[in-house]
Formats: C-alpha cells, structure tokens, sequence
C-alpha cells in the first residue's frame, strides 16, 4: 500500500475493492474530475442503491455546519452494514474545525466523505494531521500538458477501446486540461464510434470537430 500522504486515485480504488475502506475521506485539490469519481466509487462500494434512501446522507457546506455533520455520521445504519455521510463543498462548511473530534474516534459503521474543490485544507491544522492518521487525505492535483494524452489512452483502454499517441494528442490539445469536459467528449466519441476497437485520426476530426491539420502537433 502506498504511502497516506502519497495516495493515488488508483490507490484509493484498489483499497476499497479490497475491502480496506477508511471511516473518513477528505478529498480535495485543483482537479474536480478525480473528487467526484471517488465520491461516486465510495457510494457505489459501499451503500447498496436499495439501501441509499436510509443509508446515505448528501449535505452542503454553506446550508449545514459541522455540529449538523457529526449528528449525522454519528447515526447508526439501518439494517445495512455501513452507511455514508457526504459532505459537498466542505470548504464553506461553518464549524469545521469542530470535525476534529468526531475524527478523533469515528463512528466504525460511518464512511465520512468530504468533497473541497479548488483548494485545499491547510495540512498543518489538527484535523488534517487526524484525518491522516485514521482516514485518507488525498489531494487531486491538475494534470500537466503531457500527461493529458496517456489519460486518453488509458480511458479508452480501461473501455477496451485503442488508440495510438498521436491520436489522443489531438484530443488532448482540442478539448483541453478540464478533465471532467475530455471524459465527457471521450464518452461521447466511444458513442460515436459503436462496437469499433481502435479510434483513429479521422474518427476525433469527424466527432470531436478539429481538423489535424491545424493542431500544434502537425505542427510541430
């Protein structure tokens, strides 16, 4: 397992598949994209779709405050093995501070998720270094330019779906860094596409709209 300070996405997902899931979830940082599929992978895993009207609680930031959010992952689950507590915007939640001590001895049958997007919680303060030590602090760090064009070959991969570097390169510099858009025209791209096992050149420049011969990497 890799290190708590160093999660990755991958990380986390693996630990939950194998069972290992934390009482508490902080999850924040610059990218978007990667807080709300985990958010949606920690639900998924561990509140079944059945049970989520008693189960799963889904608040806000600005319209609750911390004493609200203890009460809540406090409760106990009814007739299920664990239940979740998401909290949206956590970073215009009033009281957080006072989190830190339900962090100090969660609740075990309580999975506490906390969403903070574009920010972070300052890693000196006490509940960091509490969330830390029982649960996940996991920072969703912007991806660089190059590292944009292996993001669409591992998409389509994990879709069972190919395409060569330069291909994804002229996704990448079409759509751009926001994630959560370059998922969404990669998904509409594998509608397109049908039952195909390889996306080509000419398949991005006929859905996506951009033409190869105005990119920078013909350019270049």
């Amino acid at each position: 397992m890799a290190k708590k300070d160093t999660l990755t996405h991958d990380d986390i997902v693996r630990d939950i598949r194998a069972g290992r899931v934390a009482p508490v979830y902080y999850l924040m940082g610059e990218e978007a994209y990667y807080i709300d599929r985990l958010a949606d992978f920690i639900v998924a895993q561990c509140v079944p779709e059945e049970a989520r009207d008693f189960n799963l609680a889904v608040l806000y930031g600005p319209e609750t405050n911390g004493e609200s959010v203890i009460s809540a992952a406090r409760r106990y689950p009814v007739m299920a093995e664990r239940q979740v507590v998401v909290v949206r915007e956590a970073q215009n939640l009033p009281g957080r501070d006072l989190l830190v001590h339900y962090v100090a001895k969660p609740q075990p049958q309580t999975v506490l998720v906390l969403l903070h997007k574009h920010g972070t919680l300052d890693r000196r303060k006490k509940l960091a270094t509490e969330i830390q030590r029982v649960g996940v602090l996991f920072e969703s760090r912007r991806l660089y330019d190059n590292q944009l064009p292996p993001f669409v070959v591992d998409y389509l991969r994990r879709r069972r779906v190919g395409i060569d570097m330069d291909a994804a390169t002229l996704v990448a510099e079409s759509v751009g860094a926001d994630l959560t858009r370059l998922a969404g025209e990669l998904d509409k791209l594998l509608v397109a596409v049908g039952e195909a096992q390889r996306v080509s050149a000419a398949d991005i420049e006929r859905h996506i709209g951009v033409s190869k011969d105005f990119n920078n990497f013909e350019l270049v």
